[in-house]
């Protein structure tokens, strides 16, 4: 009971600031509604190519989870330190290679034949919210080293408090007032932009004047590259990032196919894909509690206590789940109706989250066993199976089903079809990352036995 207890809490600290983060996306969604289809459409495709850059990198970041738990477990503060420093490394590369994506996005629009009225304005929200993406690769590092240190709340009054600069922000940006001007989906990113700065000055701040840091010497001149650690960044990284980008791409590029069917498709995506995320948000934080906790008891050197916490995460996570998928299914309609005013948009919205209420069970299982395969270093495995059913089954299933049909059934020309195939794809990966996670944890036993 004392680990449920302490997975929860740690658990229901980053939800809070998860939704709130998640919240600007609401925000900008709601506001992009009101402003025009047109907006929201634009916004649809934006968010996702930059969710797709931005997710791919913060992966890099967010792997070193139970590495730093692992050292904090072990009392190695002044290693922990050090390695957060070279960590620095890593954004400065993730921020120059994204920043170039964000701001040269033709040759993926025009791949995925996003309608040219679209691209303009696509462009120009890419082109602000590259301001934004050091920043935010920043404030993770700062978030990932608080996980790993059982503080939540650290990050969390952070992400509650910049709702009450975002949301009047995006307002003020998107319909514009007081002499500036109506910009759409481009204030939306605008405002983005001021609220991450804000964040990794608050962050800085913290970091320096807390004294929870002090033993990890953080604040100590940065060393230069130290490649066997940066390698080992990268044996851990690189595979999670990468597994990510399969994940995220095999979802935001469900935005791309969608918007050659028109702005209402895209609008209605953008409703299903919003939710998807938020609610995405409760495994997603039992999996960083629960990793923490995980990676804490193997640095202390307890597997059996480890082995304990696994268990505990995944029972509470696939019961809030399936709470929740039956929430959505139930709920679809008012749910729909809350995020357009549109009848047409709300319509095709509320089909689209009766799919989403069975993508969600298979997500949420899926992320927690991928997080926790992380704590025993194991990266490659998820990633041939992220890219084999999300990208084989899911994504190039829902295409053919889309716009080619397959055998007797004719192509839906419907953003259905791909919530149809990403669904039976989470629902196979579900099936097949637990066995992944049950092979990791036992060949580990096995290793730390004594010997005869």
């Amino acid at each position: 009971m004392a680990e449920l207890s302490l997975i929860t809490r740690h658990a229901g600290t980053v939800l809070v600031g998860q939704l709130a983060v998640m919240a600007f996306g609401v925000t900008d969604t709601v506001v992009a509604g009101r402003f025009s289809q047109e907006a929201l459409a634009a916004l649809s495709v934006g968010s996702a190519v930059y969710i797709t850059v931005f997710v791919s990198f913060m992966g890099l970041l967010q792997a070193q989870l139970p590495v730093w738990a692992e050292l904090y477990g072990g009392g190695k503060g002044p290693e922990l330190g050090r390695s957060v420093r070279q960590a620095l490394y890593l954004v400065a590369f993730a921020s120059a290679a994204g920043v170039l994506a964000l701001l040269f996005p033709g040759a993926l629009l025009q791949w995925t034949e996003v309608p040219p009225a679209l691209q303009e304005i696509v462009r120009q929200y890419l082109a602000v919210l590259a301001l934004a993406l050091p920043a935010s690769l920043l404030f993770r590092v700062y978030s990932t080293l608080n996980q790993a240190l059982q503080r939540p709340k650290l990050v969390t009054w952070l992400q509650i408090g910049s709702l009450g600069i975002k949301v009047p922000l995006t307002t003020w940006f998107a319909f514009g007032g007081a002499g500036v001007p109506a910009m759409g989906a481009v204030g939306c990113a605008l405002a983005t932009v001021v609220v991450m700065w804000l964040f990794v000055a608050s962050s800085l701040w913290i970091l320096r004047t807390r004294a929870l840091y002090q033993p990890f010497a953080i604040w100590a001149r940065i060393e230069p590259p130290h490649w066997p650690t940066i390698a080992r960044f990268a044996r851990l990284g690189v595979p999670a990032a990468a597994a990510i980008l399969v994940e995220v791409t095999s979802f935001t590029l469900m935005a791309l196919f969608i918007a050659r069917q028109g702005t209402l498709a895209s609008a209605a995506h953008q409703v299903a894909s919003n939710l998807a995320a938020i609610l995405y948000m409760m495994p997603l934080s039992i999996a960083i509690a629960t990793s923490a906790r995980v990676s804490f008891w193997l640095g202390a050197g307890d597997a059996k206590l480890a082995r304990g916490a696994i268990r505990t995460g995944l029972k509470l996570g696939l019961a809030l789940a399936a709470c929740m998928s039956l929430g959505v299914l139930l709920g679809r309609h008012g749910i729909a109706s809350l995020y357009s005013s549109d009848a047409e948009v709300a319509a095709v919205a509320a089909g689209l989250l009766a799919w989403l209420a069975l993508f969600h069970l298979g997500d949420a299982t899926q992320g927690l066993c991928v997080f926790l395969l992380r704590c025993y270093r194991v990266a490659v495995a998820p990633l041939v199976a992220y890219c084999v059913l999300l990208w084989g089954l899911g994504l190039a299933g829902g295409f053919v089903l889309a716009y080619r049909g397959i055998g007797t059934i004719p192509a839906q020309q419907s953003p259905a079809a791909f919530w149809i195939a990403a669904a039976v794809a989470l629902a196979l990966l579900s099936l097949i990352l637990p066995l992944i996670l049950w092979r990791a944890v036992r060949a580990f036993r096995v290793a730390q036995a004594p010997g005869p």
